[in-house]
């Protein structure tokens, strides 16, 4: 049985170049999807054998998406491109990865061929397997800054997304109920663990969204 690829992803550029790259390299890209439910339709219709699947600047969710398209194809392979091994920082929860996903950490991969074979491995799904995870060549820096982040807190990633969704702190102590004093001890910290130095030339929140950004992969075209 050869691969049969739906991919989705929501950003147009990428859905466009990705898909061009991977039918250069011969996989077959049969359905290309950029939200939830023409992804469901196009599944539906076109029968693949593997998912591939980057959402990461809609309101829709990678793994909610894995998870609807598993449901109804119980057998198909899933692939999901992430920017970063911590999935908090997309609003995400590990543990709802569907099962036998292979989770590609996006600058890992050296190659589209490095993609290809992934993608084809995924085809053979085993009930019930593992979710694996394909980050190999990470660079130490990389591993430095996931090694940062694991030190913040559910609360304090959660902080950091509205910080970066551009709410105040007057606004997420609204959202949290709690006072505006202890969402700046909460900024405050998170700065202090990705040690982001205090600099009256550069706004902190400014420096954190930024921050923010780079690591989760958000494009710059």
């Amino acid at each position: 049985m050869s691969d049969r690829v739906l991919l989705v992803i929501d950003d147009a550029f990428e859905l466009s170049t990705m898909a061009d790259a991977l039918k250069l390299h011969g996989t077959n890209v049969i359905g290309e999807a950029q939200k939830k439910s023409s992804a469901i339709l196009l599944m539906r219709s076109l029968q693949p054998n593997v998912l591939l699947i980057d959402m990461h600047l809609s309101d829709e969710h990678s793994i909610e998406i894995a998870n609807a398209i598993r449901k109804e194809s119980p057998s198909i392979g899933i692939v999901m491109l992430v920017a970063c091994a911590d999935l908090r920082l997309l609003g995400e929860i590990t543990s709802d990865i569907p099962h036998g996903t292979k989770m590609v950490i996006k600058k890992s991969m050296n190659s589209v061929t490095a993609l290809c074979d992934v993608i084809s491995e995924s085809r053979t799904f085993v009930p019930e397997s593992p979710v694996s995870w394909v980050n190999g060549n990470v660079s130490i820096h990389e591993k430095a800054l996931e090694n940062l982040m694991s030190h913040l807190t559910d609360l304090q990633i959660e902080t950091l997304r509205l910080v970066a969704d551009g709410l105040t702190n007057a606004e997420i102590s609204r959202m949290r109920f709690v006072s505006e004093k202890a969402i700046e001890q909460i900024v405050s910290r998170i700065a202090m663990v990705l040690n982001v130095q205090p600099d009256r030339s550069k706004n902190l929140r400014v420096q954190l969204v930024g921050e923010y950004f780079k690591w989760i992969g958000a494009p710059r075209h």
